[in-house]
């Protein structure tokens, strides 16, 4: 499982470029080498997101799929509360020790946990989880929310597996640099 997983949000992406800019941007940085993609863009149809999965992976970039499986996603990542997919490779957000418990004994390979730090992404979402929350995990667990560098270290050093970040690099304007801090970050 890759330390650092990038997740969309087309919102977010600045005036004047695209979704597909900040792949080729993120790929070109190297996500391809120690991070995966989680695309979400569930308001999507599923043509349109298997374009932007195909885009990804033509880039080489592992691409986890949200909420619904898509053809040729390493898996799918679901929800809080989702039902577990038989037969795919499947991680669950989740906000508390409990939930990450519950889906690493339903099979759930990996799990985001949430809020780490106060986000710009989903302002009033909290308040930041402990940092006892971080050790001794089940599973692989990315701390996610409010995640920039600095934070990717203090969160690998309290116990998370890697970091998953959206709007540090949804809204950079140069988000292949800010990738390169992430995985420098995580690999400390």
């Amino acid at each position: 499982m890759p330390r650092l997983l990038v997740l969309t949000d087309r919102t977010q992406v600045p005036t004047g470029r695209t979704l597909r800019d900040v792949l080729d941007d993120v790929a070109a940085a190297g996500l391809g080498d120690g991070g995966a993609l989680v695309l979400r863009e569930v308001d999507l149809p599923d043509h349109d997101r298997s374009d932007l999965a195909a885009h990804a992976r033509s880039l080489g970039l592992p691409v986890l799929a949200a909420h619904r499986a898509l053809p040729g996603c390493l898996g799918v990542h679901l929800p809080a509360g989702a039902a577990a997919l038989p037969d795919v490779a499947w991680g669950r957000s989740c906000h508390t020790r409990a939930e990450v418990a519950a889906a690493a004994a339903t099979g759930a390979r990996w799990a985001t946990l949430s809020p780490y730090a106060a986000s710009a992404s989903k302002p009033g979402y909290g308040p930041p989880l402990p940092p006892e929350v971080w050790a001794d995990l089940p599973m692989p667990v990315h701390a996610l929310g409010g995640i920039d560098s600095r934070r990717a270290v203090e969160a690998r050093a309290a116990g998370a597996y890697g970091v998953a970040v959206m709007g540090a690099v949804m809204r950079a304007e140069a988000p292949g640099a800010v990738v390169v801090g992430l995985l420098a970050a995580v690999a400390a």
